[in-house]
């Protein structure tokens, strides 16, 4: 019963969101050429877009996890000021983590525009998919 509430539901899918991209970017977003040995990131080679995605990723994935855990113990909380700075606490995170999605998407997204196909021989499915799981999250958060 707990887990089919929609706050509960949304929680999970943008867990599973955050995870997929952390993982295709840790996964595929570097690479390197067989001329030169040190990686780079697939995203026009800039490292600053690999580590926005990794960063909101892993930090939205974490989130996801705290406030699951806020769900479960909630009912228990009696202190309405406590329930109240739980919720304003989550909906402020909510709609910052929805900005830094929608920056996140337009920025891979720009980067990716960017970068010129003899730059990525494996990976490019790892960035569209990114990509569409930046997108995605924007809505789920």
């Amino acid at each position: 019963r707990f887990v089919r509430q929609p706050q509960v539901l949304a929680r999970i899918v943008s867990a599973v969101f955050a995870l997929i991209v952390f993982a295709c970017l840790v996964g595929d977003g570097y690479m390197s050429l067989p001329e030169h040995p040190q990686l780079f990131c697939i995203f026009n080679r800039n490292e600053d877009a690999c580590r926005y995605g990794i960063g909101i990723g892993v930090l939205a994935f974490l989130a996801c996890i705290f406030f699951f855990m806020v769900d479960v113990y909630f009912p228990q909380i009696s202190n309405t000021t406590d329930r109240k700075w739980l919720v304003l606490a989550d909906l402020g995170f909510s709609g910052l983590w929805t900005f830094l999605w929608f920056i996140g998407f337009c920025f891979l997204t720009n980067q990716w525009s960017w970068t010129r196909p003899g730059d990525v021989y494996i990976g490019a499915d790892s960035a569209r998919a990114t990509i569409t799981f930046s997108f995605f999250s924007i809505f789920s958060w």
